[in-house]
């Protein structure tokens, strides 16, 4: 709860803090793009950490780490500081979540570990709840610095609550080796991980001059080049790992097609999640016209789902392993995106809160189901590679789906729109928004058949 405290809620502060400081929202937006820079290069490799010392102690220090560095942004006195804590809270929710799918893994047999992951998600979804009812009253009626300093008392009780979960673990009899650490890691392959993670992150932020947009001269300059370095950096990564004595990741994992098949799937559920979490905001604020406060309004309802469903697929996927219902469900999240891309130019605007259950209902089913399944592919002696590529592969998404989704939208965007009417913007918007629902659609079509090609697991 506490990482999706951190994440998507936090973003709402972003016009309050750059009214604040006196700064452009694009700089205080530097804040988020801190945070998943750090959060996606490192995930991977604080799971493998944790195979070395115990997941149970990085869980730990991620939250430690979490709750202090987001606790002291309400003492910030200039906007760099806040960046920088925000890096920091980054890297202690790389340690979370690389290690809480390995631990669940570990606590939980394989035919129940659907629920388990079912409420891991629903935790998730109640931080999505306070983070967008509580923060906005808070920046509203009180200020900004209250919203960070909520995290201490919350932070508290999560390290309380992990640490009387954890201390009878096996792994706290694990010692903390710092030498034999440093032998048991492929630290040069790390490196080009992380590194090729950071430069695909910020390759999908608008960090250059001008206007911000994939398809202007000075977007094509920056973001070209930078997603292009940073796939060299990958494939960098997976040649050293090929001859690496001690790899970051086994290739050889990757020839398990369970493994691999469910990770691109993940891939692509997590890349049309950004690409609705992208495209939504713009069709209600520039395509229908209004207010930040309206995009709640259509996201909030259809999250409800979020609160219980994700067990109850969780529980069918323990009982039954129905090969149908991963391609069934990205099928429904595709239909959703369907919809409201071919009717957007069509619908009065409280429909777009009814359209978005048919997209809560495909992802709140799918996600529990495909974490167990990639947390089964492998052993338990693996659960860290596992849990950390799980990781992995969702910031990829989410960064690809951002990027994706934004670039294909500005397709439909004329070159001159600020001298346009408001009538001719918000129809060039609501166009973008439909060739880019579209987009989101067809990929995850692929990504159902993906998901119905791959053998049934064998749990572990």
């Amino acid at each position: 709860m506490l990482v999706q405290l951190s994440s998507l809620p936090i973003a709402i502060a972003i016009p309050t803090l750059a009214s604040q400081f006196n700064v452009g929202v694009e700089d205080v937006a530097l804040m988020v793009v801190a945070y998943l820079t750090a959060l996606g290069s490192f995930v991977l490799l604080s799971a493998r950490i944790g195979d070395y010392i115990g997941h149970n102690k990085v869980f730990m220090f991620g939250l430690i780490t979490l709750t202090v560095a987001s606790g002291v942004i309400c003492t910030a006195t200039d906007l760099w500081q806040i960046i920088g804590y925000r890096a920091v809270a980054g890297l202690g929710s790389a340690m979370i979540m690389g290690n809480a799918n390995a631990m669940v893994a570990a606590s939980f047999n394989p035919d129940e570990r659907g629920r388990a992951f079912g409420f891991l998600i629903i935790g998730a979804r109640f931080g999505t709840f306070i983070g967008l009812a509580l923060f906005g009253l808070m920046l509203q009626f009180i200020g900004w610095r209250p919203v960070f300093a909520t995290f201490i008392p919350l932070g508290i009780i999560a390290v309380w609550l992990a640490f009387n979960l954890i201390k009878s673990d096996s792994e706290s009899n694990k010692s903390l080796n710092i030498t034999k650490l440093g032998k048991s890691i492929d630290w040069t392959g790390a490196l080009f991980l992380a590194s090729g993670a950071i430069v695909l992150i910020l390759g999908g932020n608008h960090l250059h001059q001008g206007e911000e947009s994939f398809t202007s001269a000075d977007g094509l300059t920056y973001h070209v080049p930078m997603h292009i370095a940073g796939l060299l950096l990958i494939v960098v990564f997976v040649f050293v790992e090929k001859f690496a004595r001690n790899p970051v990741i086994d290739l050889s994992h990757f020839r398990n097609s369970s493994f691999s098949l469910s990770l691109i799937t993940n891939t692509i559920y997590h890349f049309s999640m950004l690409g609705a979490f992208t495209l939504i905001p713009i069709l209600v604020e520039q395509g229908f016209g209004r207010s930040p406060l309206w995009v709640t309004v259509v996201l909030l309802p259809s999250q409800a789902l979020g609160l219980f469903l994700p067990v109850i697929a969780g529980a069918i996927y323990d009982k039954y392993k129905p090969d149908w219902l991963r391609p069934i469900t990205l099928i429904a999240i595709a239909i959703g995106f369907l919809t409201i891309g071919l009717v957007a130019n069509q619908i009065p605007f409280w429909a777009l809160p009814l359209l978005m259950f048919i997209i809560s209902i495909g992802t709140n089913m799918f996600n529990p189901i495909n974490n167990a399944t990639v947390m089964n592919s492998l052993t338990l002696e693996h659960r860290g590679v596992a849990s950390g590529m799980l990781e992995t592969t969702r910031e990829l998404g989410h960064a690809l789906g951002a990027t994706a989704a934004a670039a294909t939208l500005a397709l439909m965007l004329p070159q001159k729109l600020g001298f346009m009417t408001q009538e001719i913007i918000q129809s060039s918007y609501i166009d973008g928004f439909q060739l880019a629902a579209l987009m989101v659609a067809g990929v995850l079509v692929f990504g159902s058949l993906i998901a119905s090609l791959h053998p049934r697991t064998k749990v572990t």
